[in-house]
């Protein structure tokens, strides 16, 4: 039996030179002559070394002829026994005539395709020309299964750009199609200018049987020849495959959902992300699959890394799929669960819409398809935010409550980012916790404030809980000193009206004043134009808290819950307590590969009693935590030194030390750090702890930068308030005068007279603010 599954095997990877075999029959492409052979010959090893690296090598025979025709004496003989050997692995000969023309003819290579797998042919290249540009390749039946989202085929790229000539009226059944020309060393993306040369196309078909396609080849716009002779139709065969079964299990031995990277010999992803349809999303290189569940796979050997958000250990397994092996195990291993202490793991701000999500077959992806990718980074909660892209049709799913998908302790809920209407411009704002999706006066999104604060106070009338998305956004910096005293442009969508809003009280539910923003978005934007901003308005007194997100899939497509809250809630999770958590500042924010717990300053525990501690006098108090961080062993220098202000922003191998496997833990004071700890990222849980001097009401937070952060507590010395800095208040005084600079304009009319006393009225709180501080 064993022999049997080689055999088929062997059959299914060594499918180009039994398609060679095959075409003995195929017609013959004309054989070209007075070809150099030394350059040729050179092309010819780097092809062969190619075709070796791909897992699918010449016959043993043509590759031994290639060799004696090299090593002859006769220069015409042996160009002629070159394309002896090679011309029946050709789907396809391409001619570029002098003029630049091109025109194709089909080849020798027996056109069978692979069900949900990749096949190799070769491209016999005939340049008249002497050209030097791409040979592209493309065919209408390679468009994607999908339009307006994140990823983009070269034939969806080509065929865009044609317009109205582009193919029209595909249906989803003519889109089985994928192919790509391998240019990867040791080959070149660019023709070399020989007279012959061969080139490698792989082609993937999504079914199985007889399908017929229009490949077309061009070296450049208007290259194509006349009467279409630069297309070439051909009926392929897809030999079908079978469906291959997960076995998913988690570190306890129950049924989980997990991420799937699946790749064969040649480096190829499957499925292709070019033909996949929600619940695959085509930018991703992952699937999610649950226990039991099923992905097609033709016979072969695959590399599968699998894992479960960032609390996992990424792992690799190799399989081999074969008639007699089609269900494989698959175990995960996790280095923490938080939740197991009482932290929630949640990300405040993804989209089932806009962004690098498609606009057909459908307005964006649906609540299982979401929660599928929630269950598979183990993300216990899921804000799915609707916003400007596609609105009117997202708007439907909006309950108040959690959505029918969730699965305890997953949860998915529908909530708001004003994003793409009203007040966006001077910030977008994330509203959670809503019990009223639209705001009043209309049934959409054109007629909402263009104040971000008048949505405010809206949203704090229902009990929401709200503040600005990707705050980094509009606050750039040119330094990386936190804190840093320059005032940013306030220019852009993030915590730029903030400046003004955070200086508010509105009216809450029952009417008493509450705080008009309870959260700075973090983890999403560099981390020091969105801490800075945080920290001088807590140095002023103000109390806004930290929450994690990711934005997906627009700052970030990779996956959900890149940046993450853990809400410390004890038992039982809640959406709604999730959220009050937030506000409470009872969270810390990370990357999920850092994680500070149980953050305390003497015995006032974080989120608890309004994270208040009196002294009575200045005087020493300890600090402490429980802390757990995991670092790959191997350093990623690339990474690690990689400037702030490129992605991933938050990342904990940019906090390694060194080439060690330590990260600081810092104690912040006033937004400085006062002591810190090396500490052994080996995934271990430890207790940190530190005795710092408070000489003045102050707010204390720790933070592993940049991976995890808490929030602060604030130490009230003889019940002062907080007045950290003369110069952070001065900073957020001018932030004030910057930001009116640049959103004045953004107010509609009806709007104008109130955004000047909503900016007033912060100035004057800054203003009496920076009067009542004595250190500069």
């Amino acid at each position: 039996m064993l022999r049997k599954e080689i055999l088929i095997l062997c059959f299914f990877c060594m499918g180009l030179a039994l398609d060679a075999i095959r075409a003995a029959e195929s017609p013959r492409l004309p054989l070209i002559r007075d070809v150099e052979l030394q350059p040729l010959g050179a092309q010819i090893k780097r092809l062969t070394e190619a075709l070796d690296a791909l897992g699918v090598p010449l016959a043993k025979v043509d590759a031994d002829a290639l060799k004696g025709a090299m090593a002859g004496g006769d220069s015409d003989v042996a160009v002629e026994r070159i394309q002896q050997v090679l011309d029946k692995y050709c789907l396809a000969g391409v001619n570029i005539n002098p003029e630049s023309r091109v025109k194709v003819a089909p080849g020798a290579a027996k056109p069978d395709l692979l069900e949900q797998g990749w096949r190799t042919f070769l491209i016999k290249v005939h340049n008249e020309a002497g050209v030097t540009d791409e040979l592209v390749a493309v065919s209408p039946s390679a468009k994607s299964s999908f339009e307006g989202g994140g990823y983009s085929s070269g034939s969806d790229r080509f065929y865009r750009k044609q317009g109205n000539a582009a193919p029209a009226n595909l249906t989803q059944a003519d889109l089985w199609l994928d192919l790509q020309a391998y240019d990867k060393q040791p080959l070149e993306k660019e023709l070399s200018g020989l007279k012959l040369e061969y080139r490698i196309l792989q082609l993937y078909s999504r079914d199985a049987g007889k399908r017929e396609a229009k490949l077309s080849f061009n070296v450049g716009q208007g290259t194509q020849d006349i009467g279409f002779r630069n297309d070439v139709d051909i009926l392929f065969t897809g030999v079908p495959t079978k469906n291959v079964t997960f076995r998913v299990r988690d570190e306890n031995g129950q049924p989980t959902t997990a991420a799937f990277i699946i790749r064969d010999a040649q480096g190829h992803v499957y499925p292709s992300q070019a033909k996949r349809l929600a619940p695959d999303f085509a930018f991703h290189p992952q699937i999610y699959r649950g226990d039991g569940e099923k992905v097609k796979l033709p016979d072969g050997l695959y590399t599968v890394e699998f894992s479960r958000g960032p609390e996992s250990v990424l792992k690799k397994q190799n399989i081999t799929v074969s008639p007699n092996s089609r269900e494989f195990p698959f175990k995960v291993e996790r280095w923490i669960d938080p939740s197991k202490f009482g932290w929630w793991s949640g990300d405040h701000h993804i989209h089932a819409a806009g962004c690098a999500h498609y606009t057909k077959p459908s307005e964006g992806v649906h609540a299982p398809d979401m929660i599928r990718h929630c269950l598979g980074e183990d993300l216990k909660v899921g804000c799915n935010l609707t916003w400007g892209p596609c609105f009117d049709y997202q708007k439907q799913f909006f309950t108040g409550s959690d959505d029918k998908v969730s699965q305890y302790p997953y949860l998915l809920h529908y909530d708001v980012e004003v994003s793409g209407f009203g007040s966006h411009q001077s910030g977008h704002l994330c509203l959670l916790r809503l019990k009223e999706e639209i705001y009043p006066g209309g049934d959409s999104k054109e007629h909402w404030p263009t104040l971000c604060l008048n949505t405010l106070r809206w949203a704090k009338r229902q009990g929401a809980v709200v503040g600005p998305a990707h705050s980094g956004w509009g606050l750039e910096l040119n330094s990386n000193e936190l804190p840093n005293y320059t005032v940013p442009p306030f220019n852009g969508i993030g915590a730029n009206e903030y400046i003004v809003d955070v200086t508010h009280e509105v009216p809450g539910p029952d009417g008493r004043l509450v705080r008009a923003v309870d959260f700075v978005s973090t983890v999403d934007t560099p981390y020091v134009w969105e801490l800075n901003i945080w920290y001088h308005t807590l140095n002023c007194g103000f109390r806004t808290r930290i929450s994690g997100e990711t934005d997906f899939p627009c700052i970030y497509g990779e996956r959900v819950g890149l940046g993450r809250s853990y809400v410390k809630l004890g038992k039982n999770l809640d959406y709604g307590n999730w959220c009050e958590g937030i506000r409470e500042g009872h969270n810390y924010v990370s990357d999920g590969r850092s994680h500070l717990m149980d953050f305390t300053v003497n015995d006032r525990l974080m989120g608890e009693n309004g994270s208040e501690l009196k002294l009575s006098q200045a005087g020493t108090v300890h600090v402490s935590a429980r802390m757990a961080a995991r670092l790959n062993e191997t350093p990623n220098p690339a990474l690690q030194h990689r400037p702030y202000k490129e992605k991933p922003y938050w990342d904990i191998e940019r906090a390694r030390i060194g080439e060690s496997r330590e990260v600081a833990v810092e104690v912040i004071i006033n937004g400085y750090p006062v002591a810190h700890k090396n500490i052994v990222a080996d995934g271990k849980l430890q207790n940190v702890s530190f005795d710092v001097n408070v000489d003045r009401s102050s707010w204390i937070a720790m933070r592993i930068l940049p991976s995890s952060h808490t929030n602060p507590i604030f130490v009230l010395v003889g019940d002062k308030p907080i007045r950290a800095s003369r110069r952070s208040a001065d900073w957020c005084l001018k932030g004030v005068d910057q930001c009116w600079s640049q959103k004045e304009r953004c107010s509609k009319a009806d709007e104008i007279e109130q955004a000047k006393k909503d900016y007033e009225h912060a100035r004057q709180t800054c203003q009496r603010i920076l009067a009542e501080c004595t250190v500069e």
